[in-house]
């Protein structure tokens, strides 16, 4: 049998690739400004809707097939679609063929009538706009990058997979189950979130887990008779002592009551109380323990009458500074020294989309966007002269991911 012929690896380096990156500059710029006029916040599907549409369109036209995928409403309020684009390489993985997810949001955490208010504006080279770095930078540059391997002819991977959810910026309920049914397999994924503000990528995001504490006592008339009453409000005090004082017990675990709800009325004494806990960790063993600790703080309430209830909410895993990411920094760092760019990754406490693909197994980078910062917020921006090399770099990156042997 003839082996198929592959694109020479000169060809797909980021110094090969950096001048089609370069090219693509004037376009990029005007798909950004077109998707940043698009309010597409986690609760406005109609918006999300919009920018899967143009994603799938352009996807679609490089060879993608294209799935959309309908998920649940969430708390009565819908949200937007799925995207599973996909487009198969030439090197089948017996012959170290590769599968490789992308992955971006196409939600923003801005309300209908933002993108009116706050258009996108480009001074210099800082683009402003609602989504411009979270994710829409990101989201456009995973494209370009494809359009480059397309017309490099670099298509030495088994599988290369667009996933686009719309609701990453409320934590994904609706679409996890999509996102964790994706990745189940991929060999390597890398996250589209923009690169931090130095041009740091992210190595590791912070694991979530939240939990609802409810300490019940006993109703008694506060003036008449209160040694008849057991105050939950006061376990519930003697409680958050001890939860905050959790912190600093295990490296990278933060614990940190953040609601407190106790009673009605200041003649009784409060039969109820009622707290919200947050543990965050850069193991999923720091997450475990926290939550030991808690279900043993709950078990000796110090107020005698009153229990306490422990019940885990919801949990987002780490993804966690392991060996394999390790290997694909080390691939990115090689890249990018090609072009004169140095790169070095950083872990945050925030969570994402690839924390959820982390937590299969699934080796990943994230912050491969263009520089930006300040999400979130009116001044959002994106440095738009980082954005060539940085596709290049990207692009380079899943030529060589998609071929690798290791």
């Amino acid at each position: 049998m003839t082996a198929t012929p592959r694109c020479p690896l000169e060809a797909v380096s980021a110094a090969a690739l950096l001048p089609h990156a370069e090219a693509r500059l004037q376009r990029y710029l005007a798909d950004l400004a077109h998707l940043v006029a698009i309010d597409s916040g986690s609760y406005s599907p109609e918006g999300v809707d919009r920018v899967l549409d143009w994603t799938a369109d352009r996807l679609a036209g490089l060879g993608f097939t294209i799935e959309r995928i309908n998920v649940p409403a969430q708390q009565g309020r819908r949200v937007g679609d799925v995207l599973v684009a996909r487009k198969h390489g030439r090197a089948d993985p017996s012959d170290g063929g590769r599968r490789v997810l992308l992955l971006a949001h196409a939600d923003t955490v801005f309300e209908d009538g933002t993108a009116a208010a706050r258009p996108f504006t480009l001074r210099g080279t800082t683009a402003h706009g609602p989504g411009v770095s979270d994710d829409k930078g990101g989201l456009l540059a995973g494209i370009t990058a494809v359009e480059i391997l397309d017309t490099a002819g670099a298509d030495e991977y088994a599988e290369l997979i667009f996933l686009v959810t719309p609701d990453e910026e409320i934590g994904s309920p609706a679409s996890r189950p999509a996102v964790e049914q994706v990745a189940r397999g991929v060999d390597h994924a890398l996250a589209l979130e923009c690169a931090r503000e130095n041009g740091d990528l992210v190595i590791a995001r912070k694991g979530v887990a939240d939990f609802l504490v409810t300490v019940t006592g006993r109703a008694a008339h506060a003036g008449i008779e209160p040694e008849r009453g057991a105050n939950a409000a006061l376990a519930a005090a003697h409680l958050v002592v001890a939860l905050q004082g959790l912190n600093g017990h295990w490296p990278g675990v933060t614990v940190n009551v953040g609601v407190v709800r106790a009673g009605n009325r200041t003649n009784i004494v409060c039969p109820e109380a009622e707290l919200r806990v947050e543990v965050r960790s850069s193991t999923a063993e720091g997450i475990h323990q926290a939550a030991q600790a808690i279900h043993a703080a709950a078990a000796w309430p110090t107020v005698p009458g009153t229990t306490v209830d422990v019940h885990q909410l919801d949990l987002c895993p780490p993804m966690e500074d392991t060996p394999a990411a390790r290997a694909m920094l080390a691939h990115a760092r090689d890249i990018g020294a090609e072009i004169g760019l140095e790169l070095d990754a950083v872990a945050t406490g925030g969570v994402g989309d690839a924390n959820l693909v982390a937590g299969l197994g699934v080796p990943v980078l994230d912050g491969l966007g263009p520089v930006g910062g300040a999400d979130h917020t009116p001044d959002e921006w994106l440095d738009v002269a980082s954005v060539p090399t940085r596709t290049a770099v990207l692009a380079a990156l899943i030529a060589r991911l998609g071929r690798a042997a290791d």
